[in-house]
């Protein structure tokens, strides 16, 4: 299906400079959009955010990505800028501005930090969020296991404020004021008051977020309506099975109202 409009937009964001994303609408007068919500060091460009956007183009459903700030084409130009509590200012700038449109109604795609961002922005807003689907969610992005770091290494970070993050994938700094709100984001917490249909993919091959602490939180919840797809083959990125899961993605959220 052709969307009938598309549209590059910017949104003013304080001092750290504008949010920019895209938004496709199969159809202006529906209510929902699925949006997607990429991971650290990532963008809305990505090929997952691809596989989706084409996905929702097949089923007619309204699609939109929006990069987060220090992201992308987004402002903030330093990652030290980054905070979870910033990631949840962006997702509600982006929910207004969806919700001054007419689209009112989230089912949120969530890859890695974007499935943390996405969950935490789904337990605050329980009526804008209808359905997540989560790749690899890092719901512990704040615990600084993920970093690798021992005591000595985090002591460091600590007096320094600021460290190195070196993959193949990025190669940036970031500051210590973003585990200083670990206490706000406790993935136990998260699970205890989860209230949104999820559905979760996560390879038993990541070496970046382990699928036991998506487990964890999966079991831990008294919500029945999540469900947790492991797939042996899968590393961290999930490439292989993107147009996979974006086509099941957009059927969960066909089931839960889109």
């Amino acid at each position: 299906m052709t969307p009938q409009l598309h549209e590059t937009v910017t949104l003013p964001r304080g001092s750290i400079g504008p949010l920019i994303g895209d938004i496709e609408l199969a159809d202006p007068h529906r209510v929902d959009v699925v949006l997607y919500v990429h991971g650290f060091g990532s963008d809305r460009k990505g090929n997952k955010t691809l596989a989706v956007k084409l996905a929702c183009r097949r089923f007619g459903l309204n699609f939109a990505a929006f990069d987060f700030h220090c992201h992308g084409e987004s402002g903030g130009v330093r990652m030290t800028d980054l905070r979870a509590s910033r990631l949840q200012e962006d997702l509600a700038r982006i929910g207004d501005h969806l919700a001054s449109r007419g689209i009112g109604r989230l089912h949120l795609v969530g890859s890695s930090m974007g499935g943390f961002a996405g969950s935490w922005f789904a337990k605050a807003h329980p009526d804008a969020v209808a359905a997540l689907v989560l790749i690899a969610p890092a719901f512990r992005f704040l615990d600084t296991r993920l970093f690798g770091l021992d005591e000595e290494q985090l002591t460091r970070w600590k007096q320094q404020r600021t460290m190195r993050v070196k993959n193949q994938w990025l190669d940036v700094d970031i500051d210590y004021g973003l585990i200083e709100e670990r206490e706000q984001f406790v993935a136990e917490r998260l699970a205890d008051e989860w209230r949104t249909p999820a559905l979760i993919f996560h390879g038993m091959n990541d070496e970046t977020v382990p699928w036991r602490d998506t487990l964890s939180v999966v079991e831990r919840a008294a919500f029945p309506d999540v469900e947790l797809r492991l797939l042996k083959g899968g590393d961290h990125r999930l490439l292989r099975y993107a147009e996979v899961m974006a086509e099941e993605a957009c059927r969960f959220f066909k089931r839960h109202g889109a």
